[in-house]
């Protein structure tokens, strides 16, 4: 789900009304949004970049951010954020966008030798577009957000915007070796070739990821003037001769696509959001985009088509009893124009405008009018069928032992799944190529870069965070872990595990072995002993033990002890074994790895899988 942030001062100028953040809150809801957070830039560059130094010139404007359904493209900016809300409170009739026919059209030609790496392409003009800073920083953001979003990082389509007044069409897209292409990149001074530029971008932090795209192929894609001057070289980088800036009035819009069905939806997408910058608003210049086989179509299509529901099935099947006057208009504040038939009152037409995409079957009618009608607002009935389920045995199993645990004297906490590098690997005095851990591809702060693999670090970050609370503190998580696995088919699997942490002025490695002794007597798994061939009990890694006395609940027991593991300290760790397999370990944490998380009192843990008792 796509998370887009706006300026909040801005987002109510063009609402024409302020509200408190409980209010918009409360209107994003209805409207089927979330706002997840309400922060500034400032705050948003010390968390993601943890460099308080760096941040300190930010804006302290405060910022709403709103997660957006990955569906909702036309969603994805100020510009159609606001039309969405005016058109759902009912202030403005949702827009219709139009034609508006030029002189003389651009055209762009797609030459043949594109087929043998993008074979797809895509155009249009906006005239007479007013930039302001923010517009021109929203038409920048959109891009990039169509780019992680419909665009798959620009593997299906790649946009690219110019100033129109700064070239001379007619345009041509063609496929050239790399070596036979050479202009000046956006924002650069020197001119470099497709060999070069690959060279160049290798480390570039944002272009990078983008650059294994094409770097492979013999041909690469560029488009180039009358002049054959190069306006891009997709999916990579746009001409620093073309770039639109703030004084731009005429841009040309180009999309290269394996897909040209995104790249369709994309180019709409954009001119209808864009177009009311326009000084005729929501207009739109249309191009001629001529085939490799000579053929020419006309782009972009901003096609409107019809629908129709039927009334009675609408609200069967969301549960309510509205007229169709009703639904109608509850689609019509949803951005979809509708209206009773006039020949059958339980259809409804329905107008899907070239904004709206998402829209590709009856259901998602349905659920707009869901939306319209609030879900808080529908009823809550039994099915009329017979319906037989159970509980999740794994869940029920967790249920269970998570009021036994806090019976016991254990408090639960829960913890983030995702968490950083250091917290799995260098605070417990491990090497984070050695374990199995899930990578985040592009993680947006240092606190979430990997799947947490081990529930410990939430729970001695919940402890660092309540350390001013009297001792002992004793705190339980069952919840899932993630651990890279090549067998499964998602090269991952979840692992539920069951983690307590023991902190106190002495270690008391007897209460979470106490607590793992009454887990294991409520699943009815008996400690092994002699020539028994179930039950659990302690033992080395390796086979390599120690044996020590502890005096436990009044009886002397011998177990043996691990000497590998570096998060616990020597000599006081084992291996919880089940079944003569693995499932967990028991023992008293190391100091380092105390003095990692901040912590300054003795710590006892015990984890261990909790999947082969179900």
């Amino acid at each position: 789900m796509p998370t887009i942030g706006v300026k909040r001062d801005l987002l109510f100028e063009a609402l024409g009304k302020k509200y408190t953040d409980d209010e918009f809150q409360t209107l994003c809801f209805a409207f089927g949004l979330e706002l997840d957070e309400v922060t500034t830039e400032k705050q948003m560059l010390t968390k993601e970049q943890g460099d308080v130094a760096a941040a300190a010139n930010a804006s302290e404007e405060i910022i709403y951010r709103i997660d957006i359904p990955a569906n909702r493209y036309d969603l994805l900016c100020l510009e159609g954020l606001v039309t969405g809300l005016q058109v759902f409170q009912g202030n403005v009739k949702p827009p219709k966008f139009e034609f508006v026919e030029p002189k003389q059209r651009q055209v762009l030609t797609i030459q043949p030798s594109t087929a043998e790496i993008r074979p797809h392409a895509v155009a249009a003009v906006l005239r007479n577009v007013t930039f302001t800073p923010d517009s021109y920083n929203s038409f920048i953001d959109l891009q990039d957000k169509l780019h992680q979003n419909i665009c798959r990082k620009r593997t299906l389509v790649a946009i690219g915007t110019h100033d129109l007044d700064t070239v001379q069409g007619p345009f041509s897209y063609e496929a050239l070796p790399p070596e036979q292409i050479k202009f000046v990149p956006l924002n650069q001074t020197q001119a470099l070739d497709g060999v070069q530029l690959m060279d160049f971008y290798a480390t570039h932090a944002q272009l990078k990821q983008y650059l294994p795209i094409i770097r492979d192929s013999p041909v690469y894609p560029v488009i180039y003037d009358a002049n054959r001057v190069v306006l891009s070289l997709p999916p990579i980088i746009n001409g620093d001769h073309s770039k639109i800036s703030l004084k731009t009035k005429n841009v040309f819009i180009e999309c290269t696509a394996t897909d040209l069905t995104k790249a369709k939806v994309v180019l709409d997408t954009i001119v209808c959001l864009f177009s009311e910058h326009c000084s005729q608003k929501f207009t739109v210049e249309p191009c001629n985009v001529v085939q490799p086989d000579g053929t020419t179509i006309s782009y972009p299509e901003l096609a409107v088509r019809e629908e129709q529901v039927s009334v009675q099935r609408a609200n069967d099947y969301i549960g309510i009893n509205e007229p169709a006057d009703k639904l109608a208009d509850m689609l019509t504040r949803m951005y979809l124009e509708a209206k009773v038939d006039a020949k059958d009152s339980d259809t409804l037409i329905v107008k899907i405008p070239p904004t709206r995409h998402d829209v590709i079957h009856a259901c998602d009618i349905y659920e707009d009018i869901a939306i319209a009608f609030g879900y808080n607002n529908i009823k809550k009935s039994l099915p009329a069928f017979m319906q037989i389920a159970k509980q999740f045995p794994l869940n029920k199993l967790t249920e269970q032992l998570r009021e036994q645990v806090a019976q016991a004297g254990f408090t639960e906490a829960l913890t983030f799944t995702l968490c950083s590098r250091d917290d799995i690997a260098r605070k417990l005095n491990k090497d984070i190529d050695a374990l199995p851990a899930v990578h985040i591809g592009n993680p947006k702060t240092l606190e979430f870069q990997v799947v947490r693999t081990t529930l410990l670090p939430g729970l001695l970050k919940t402890l660092v965070a309540n350390r001013k609370m009297p001792l002992p503190l004793k705190l339980f998580e069952i919840s899932d872990v993630v651990v890279a696995d090549e067998n499964t088919e998602v090269g991952a699997r979840n692992e539920r595990r069951l983690c307590a942490v023991n902190c106190n002025k002495t270690a008391g490695f007897e209460v979470v072995h106490g607590l793992l002794d009454r887990v294991m007597q409520l699943l009815a798994v008996p400690w092994k002993t002699g020539d028994a061939k179930t039950g659990y009990y302690l033992e080395a890694s390796e086979g390599k033990y120690a044996k020590i006395h502890l005096f436990l609940c009044s009886i002397l027991m011998r177990i043996l002890i691990p000497k590998t593991d570096p998060s616990y300290f020597p000599g006081r760790c084992a291996n919880v074994m089940y079944n003569s397999a693995v499932i967990g370990r028991i023992g008293v944490l190391h100091p380092s790895v105390l003095q990692a998380f901040e912590l300054t009192t003795p710590c006892s843990v015990v984890e261990f899988n909790i999947e082969p008792f179900v």
